[in-house]
């Protein structure tokens, strides 16, 4: 028979170290809500309770939170099922917290097993959801996080609006720094906790003459002490996507730990194409890191049906790992690990699964504010975006084909850092020692990829070189080179060969950039813009002027030797020459227009039956002939790569 009892969470779970800003100054506090919140405790007849919510009510985000008495969760694993009741989606079944919300009315049972060291315990919950009021304030997503770590939610609008009056206040927990400069979307700093710790916030609004109010949950987890110097800032937890893996001892440990102090051997995790024993995919699929299992899901289907020339599990033959988590951003690849790094907002195909992405900003997103030109650009296919541009706003679902222009274009980036570095051609050699000792061997001896490409084929502009330290690094700028229009930016650029600003960051990137731009064209007849514009006080696509612009510069004369020479070494199937050779010729945008009047400068391409098939699995989102997406600027997607 379960039990209940009430727990008043401002004290019973809200033990915290007194809070401080980084400068040492008292940490400014949010102000508490008149009335607190409390949870109920469900207990089982063990050790394992469930903390519920007052009411539950339909179109209501809401969860469930399984604890164990006196333990904290770390080391502990947890597995959620739904038993009885209207099916419902379900997004955090790896999680402490069990986030959701229901459509239908009813009673609903949910089950949950929890193990760790010498513990096993299963559970099952039952609940009853009732209709509640049709105007009311929903606020997303329960979740947990870690201390140290990014909090953000967000209120769902009504009939496309914010709801009025809209404010918050503390219902329960610690004190917290609060940044609601939107209003929509509340951000903080999960603070220091002495034990695992509930937060809750309540958005208070007016819906339709009616003042109405609604909590979100933030469970912070107490975690070890951080030893790491690689990993020095508190990152999620993460799980193996397959829990069989064979790797699940180490994959954790030498890819995303704040406990990692030296890098992992190559006994301990090698290289994917290292291994034998299983077909390609599913060896990749033992080698993922998750921190929700639908990111896992994703993925794995996005391997299924949208790699169907392989390049992708190919190239994934050269990483250790490949980890996606809520908290990175941007993606990267990391020669020390050997693994690739994947932000999940280029893998979401359900709101709900959108919903979990935290939304704080990219550290970089004010590096080169004193600069006064920007260089944006875009992926289009017949004179149309093919990002996805529905806005966080609107919740709504995608598809894989809306999903996959822009994941494609981050992998092929991505993973031609890991086969610039560890080609599948030198994979017989690498044996013992770590991967970063193979790496340091083979950049002294010059003998990556994007070595050869320098020697080759250097970049000419000193100038660029310098900027991208101050638009890519934070350094500051320059009287000199706060001075440059547009103009002189682009008598820097047009007469290089890099296909874009980025790739002035490091050699590793150029090389990346050459990759990604060609194969994008090449599989999917996808092209890349770039520009040169001005910078207005607020840039949008139809404000900012381009002063030079070109889409599918990649297949410029004095850039092509370059992207052979990439392809022939990554992807050694395909004739680099013979690729680079079919790519179309470039268009020049035209001087005084906007960069979204520049959008329509393309003729209708002709498609060759060998790609024809290929090129629609990368079709354009219908949703971009509704909204613009927002404007990208050179290297936001990626952090360098040395």
């Amino acid at each position: 028979m379960n039990t209940l009892k009430t727990v008043m969470l401002v004290s019973t779970l809200s033990l915290i170290a007194c809070g401080s800003s980084d400068d040492g100054e008292p940490m400014p506090t949010f102000p508490r809500c008149e009335l607190q919140s409390q949870l109920t405790s469900i207990e089982t007849g063990s050790d394992l309770e469930f903390l519920v919510e007052e009411d539950y009510q339909v179109n209501q985000s809401a969860a469930i939170i399984a604890r164990i008495n006196n333990q904290d969760s770390d080391g502990l694993h947890f597995s959620w099922q739904q038993l009885t009741g209207p099916a419902l989606i379900l997004k955090s079944i790896k999680s402490q917290v069990l986030a959701f919300q229901a459509t239908k009315p009813g009673s609903y049972t949910f089950s949950v097993t929890v193990s760790g060291d010498e513990l096993l315990l299963e559970k099952n919950i039952e609940l009853t959801i009732q209709e509640g009021p049709v105007s009311r304030l929903n606020v997303r997503s329960d979740h947990q996080v870690v201390e140290g770590n990014n909090v953000s939610f967000r209120v769902d609008r009504v009939d496309g609006q914010i709801p009025s009056d809209l404010s918050w206040c503390i219902a329960a927990g610690p004190d917290l720094n609060l940044d609601t400069s939107n209003i929509e979307t509340p951000q903080f700093i999960a603070p220091e906790v002495n034990t695992d710790t509930i937060s809750q916030l309540r958005a208070t609004a007016t819906i339709g003459g009616v003042q109405t109010s609604s909590d979100v949950i933030a469970l912070i987890t107490h975690e070890q002490v951080i030893t790491s110097e690689y990993f020095d800032k508190p990152i999620a937890r993460t799980h193996p996507y397959k829990s069989d893996t064979p790797y699940a001892g180490n994959l954790q440990s030498c890819v995303y730990s704040n406990q990692l102090t030296a890098p992992c051997s190559i006994e301990q995790l090698p290289l994917i194409g290292h291994t034998q024993a299983l077909p390609d995919k599913n060896k990749i699929l033992d080698r993922l890191l998750v921190s929700h299992q639908w990111m896992g899901e994703n993925f794995e289907a996005f391997l299924n049906e949208m790699d169907p020339a392989t390049d992708f599990s190919k190239l994934l033959q050269s990483v250790t790992a490949v980890v996606i988590s809520y908290d990175i951003r941007p993606s990267f690849y990391w020669a020390l690990t050997g693994a690739i790094y994947l932000d999940p907002n280029d893998l979401w195909l359900l709101a709900q699964e959108r919903d979990v992405i935290n939304e704080a900003a990219d550290y970089r997103s004010l590096f080169g504010n004193e600069l006064n030109f920007i260089m944006p650009w875009r992926y289009v296919k017949d004179n149309q975006y093919v990002s996805y541009s529905v806005p966080r706003e609107t919740r709504t679902h995608r598809t894989m084909a809306e999903l996959s222009p822009e994941l494609s274009s981050l992998l092929y980036h991505e993973l031609a850092h890991a086969n610039d570095f560890f080609p599948r051609s030198v994979h017989d050699s690498i044996e013992g020692g770590t991967l970063l000792d193979h790496y340091n061997r083979r950049s002294l001896a010059g003998e990556l990829v994007s070595d050869k490409v320098t020697a080759q084929y250097p970049l000419y502009s000193d100038e660029l070189t310098s900027l991208a330290n101050v638009s890519f690094r934070g350094q500051a700028a320059t009287a000199i080179q706060k001075a440059y229009l547009p103009a002189d930016i682009t008598q820097f650029f047009s007469t290089d060969r890099a296909t874009g600003y980025y790739a002035y960051s490091t050699k590793r990137e150029d090389t990346a950039m050459l990759f990604e731009e060609a194969m994008m064209s090449h599989r999917y007849r996808i092209l890349r813009d770039v520009g040169i514009t001005d910078k207005p006080d607020s840039p949008t696509a139809s404000n900012i002027l381009v002063d030079w612009g070109q889409r599918g510069r990649i297949g410029e004369d004095t850039i092509q030797a370059r992207a052979a020479l990439v392809i022939n070494e990554i992807l050694p199937e395909l004739d680099g020459n013979t690729l680079v050779g079919a790519l179309p010729d470039p268009i020049q945008m035209t001087q005084g227009l906007s960069w979204l009047d520049n959008l329509t400068i393309s003729p209708v391409l002709s498609i060759s039956s060998d790609s024809e098939h290929l090129s629609k699995q990368a079709p354009i989102s219908n949703h971009t002939q509704r909204v613009i997406p927002e404007l990208r600027v050179s290297g936001d997607r990626h952090k360098i790569d040395n």
